[in-house]
């Protein structure tokens, strides 16, 4: 119920940005129904899952029509408004999204990082690069990073079949763990290595740092520090001399206790 109404709710809101002269209209799906039908939404009859996803999906869809609105206005010369949605569009990007609950909004395990997509190349190649202009003199630019962000996260939604995901994945949750969003990092990190078991990233590697070091899950972190060295232990010697060590600390405290 609450995902129907939130649903309309954004229908009203694209058919508002939508507003185009006779040549460019966009024509809205015909429903019944109207914003004064939507009605106050039951959260009785919902869950905290149902409105972080829904928070993450409107989102998405924010930015694409904005997207969309900016590409109007630059095409009808608009400058005065192609700038004010400008202005918002890199607001709404940069500004602090938080995740709630990482598992109702990190895609799950089942992608697959297949095929070379040419749209997939250039967006991560454009992320890549907003990362590395962050870092000025060793500063983190926290709006460009965010803006990273937003384009890998694009990528993994708009080209979920793409040889890029793993990699996004990866760069992702570099990001969390660096903005010290652990869970969603450790999420992330483990996204790599399940949408491309080849993944050319230490993942295995951070993912159990990460439960060392962060989330207290020594248990865990031993089980995959040993799946790491085996699965990425040759391309990684030092994460692998790292790895071997925390084993053997974690493992002789264990019987120690």
């Amino acid at each position: 119920m609450a995902r129907q109404t939130w649903g309309l709710l954004w229908i009203t809101l694209a058919c508002f940005l939508a507003g185009c002269n006779e040549g460019d209209r966009y024509e809205p799906p015909v429903t019944g129904t109207t914003l004064s039908d939507v009605g106050i939404i039951d959260l009785s009859a919902t869950t905290e899952i149902d409105l972080v996803e829904q928070v993450a999906v409107n989102r998405e869809n924010y930015i694409q029509s904005l997207e969309l609105l900016v590409d109007y206005y630059a095409r009808t010369g608009n400058n005065t408004r192609l700038g004010q949605s400008q202005k918002e569009l890199r607001s709404l990007k940069t500004m602090t999204h938080y995740t709630y609950i990482p598992d109702a909004v990190v895609p799950d395990a089942s992608l697959k990082a297949t095929m070379s997509i040419p749209e997939a190349d250039a967006l991560y190649l454009d992320a890549e690069q907003l990362r590395s202009d962050a870092s000025t003199l060793g500063i983190k630019n926290k709006n460009t990073i965010r803006l990273a962000l937003d384009m890998y996260m694009q990528l993994i939604s708009r080209y979920q079949n793409s040889d890029k995901i793993d990699d996004a994945a990866f760069q992702i949750a570099e990001i969390h763990k660096g903005f010290k969003d652990y869970n969603t990092a450790l999420l992330y990190y483990q996204r790599a290595y399940q949408w491309n078991p080849s993944t050319p990233y230490p993942a295995r590697f951070q993912a159990a740092k990460v439960l060392d070091d962060y989330l207290a899950r020594k248990d865990e972190a031993v089980e995959l520090y040993q799946e790491a060295i085996r699965l990425e232990g040759t391309r990684y010697a030092q994460w692998k001399s790292f790895a071997e060590e925390r084993i053997a600390e974690l493992t002789n405290t264990a019987e120690d206790d």
